[in-house]
């Protein structure tokens, strides 16, 4: 059975990232296996922030949109179709100022959707994307996982909750400015955990 994946890359430094290395590993330890594979990449695809024009267009409803209502809802609705589409979606995100960039943000500004990808109730807000799971592949030149200063796992694990995505899985590469040595050894260790997850789960 085909898997189907949707990688988000979004370093601002293309092919040069080091969260962009770490997609390419990914897509490497894919060779062979039964997987479709769509990518994006938010910063040579970039969005606008989010305006209030836009959000208001998703409110209106479909038959009294205005023509630039209608271009403005299809941004978010392409966006959707790719993710709703997908069983695995792969992250992979730089540290930036302690948090993700921009560019992403942006990029969840339009699926975190209510009535599409999540629903408020009186309980609280109800995921609608079932079924697929997430992978964080985070790149960072220091050492950040398992500390208070780790902002951006919890922000990544958050949202990707609100639409009911709850599975996710992380793999880090720290220190990647802290020496030559220590950036070999861990971008080698994440490779590896790569390969494990891909093993494992396609």
């Amino acid at each position: 059975m085909t898997r189907r994946v949707l990688l988000i890359t979004s370093s601002l430094f293309g092919e040069g990232g080091q969260s962009r290395v770490l997609a390419a590993s990914f897509k490497d330890a894919l060779q062979g296996r039964d997987v479709e594979l769509t990518e994006r990449n938010v910063v040579e695809q970039p969005l606008p922030h989010l305006t209030g024009a836009e959000m208001t267009s998703w409110m209106t409803d479909p038959s009294e949109r205005s023509d630039e209502q209608r271009q403005l809802a299809q941004v978010s609705d392409e966006l959707l179709a790719e993710i709703d589409a997908c069983d695995v979606l792969v992250l992979a995100v730089p540290l930036y100022n302690l948090g993700i960039p921009s560019q992403l943000k942006s990029w969840f500004d339009r699926i975190l959707r209510a009535g599409k990808t999540f629903q408020y109730t009186a309980n609280g807000p109800v995921g609608l994307l079932e079924g697929k799971s997430a992978l964080i592949l985070a790149a960072r030149g220091g050492m950040y996982a398992g500390t208070e200063m780790d902002s951006q796992t919890p922000h990544l694990r958050h949202m990707l909750g609100l639409i009911g995505i709850k599975e996710v899985d992380a793999i880090y590469a720290e220190g990647l400015n802290m020496g030559d040595d220590r950036k070999h050894q861990s971008l080698t260790e994440a490779k590896q955990a790569i390969g494990h997850y891909v093993a494992s789960h396609f």
